[in-house]
């Protein structure tokens, strides 16, 4: 007998892994914070060359204040998009370097997208010293209050997830109330606990399944498989085979029990329901 097909679901492993779903979501989110810093970015270049030009050395305060707030702008909306990301799509802990960029991007973008705007205002001889220090000081204020938005104080990371979607699938197990059932965990403890009581309901109250070991020592199957209620069935027969909980088993791409309960009942001698 081979193993059934099984359609992919949440990819519900001991760490934590965002569905199709949030990277879509995460994608897209990314793809509007880049176009957001590159306007605040071209607003910064228009600025530069507007000033190398003198254009500002005898007025036009307006324009500049205008590029500046709107250089804040654009940079403060592509940081909140890129936090709202991270939030469905978190870096890892372990990957210190990529956790910190993907964190604090937006703090990174912001200052390129000012500072050397302000330098060459600064620095500008011809400008009148008045309007120098008006628009200095506007766009340093503006600069550090970007900078702030684009900080994560607090960022979400695949360790954070793993620890709430586990514990949100035993509160769903315990009738707790969910209280660490975050949208980004439920959805996958929930896959993580209905299957757990199924594989209790069918087996009488082992939490232990089976499944066939990824070929070549690989950490997890290419494709989708199933897990199974004990090593003796027919699927298993004459295989490698591994066994620990459903979470284990869906970290190694075995992502649903079989659906020949009644048949796996008797060959493991559980004993089919009447």
């Amino acid at each position: 007998m081979s193993e059934e097909p099984q359609e992919p679901q949440g990819d519900v492993t001991e760490a934590w892994r965002a569905t199709q779903d949030q990277k879509s979501k995460a994608g897209r989110l990314r793809i509007f914070a880049g176009i957001s810093w590159l306007i605040a970015i071209g607003g910064e270049v228009a600025g530069i060359v507007l000033l190398l030009q003198g254009r500002f050395d005898d007025g036009n305060l307006p324009l500049l204040i205008g590029l500046l707030v709107g250089i804040a702008v654009f940079a403060i909306a592509g940081s909140l998009m890129w936090k709202a990301a991270n939030k469905h799509d978190p870096a890892s802990k372990e990957e210190a370097f990529k956790f910190f960029v993907q964190n604090q991007l937006g703090a990174i973008i912001t200052i390129i997208a000012f500072l050397p705007l302000l330098v060459l205002i600064f620095m500008d001889k011809d400008m009148d010293p008045k309007n120098k220090q008006i628009a200095g000081g506007v766009g340093v204020a503006l600069a550090v209050v970007a900078t702030l938005f684009g900080v994560s104080y607090n960022p979400p990371s695949v360790e954070q997830y793993t620890e709430d979607m586990n514990e949100c699938a035993a509160q769903i197990k315990g009738n707790l109330p969910t209280t660490a059932c975050s949208p980004e965990v439920a959805e996958q403890a929930q896959d993580i606990a209905r299957d757990t009581d199924a594989v209790v309901e069918a087996t009488g109250g082992s939490e232990v399944v089976y499944w066939i070991a990824p070929p070549g020592g690989a950490k997890k199957h290419d494709s989708p498989r199933v897990f199974h209620l004990c090593e003796d069935v027919s699927p298993l027969r004459d295989k490698p085979v591994v066994s620990g909980s459903v979470t284990e088993a869906y970290a190694q791409n075995a992502k649903r029990i079989t659906k020949q309960i009644s048949m796996e009942q008797n060959q493991c001698g559980f004993g089919a329901d009447e």
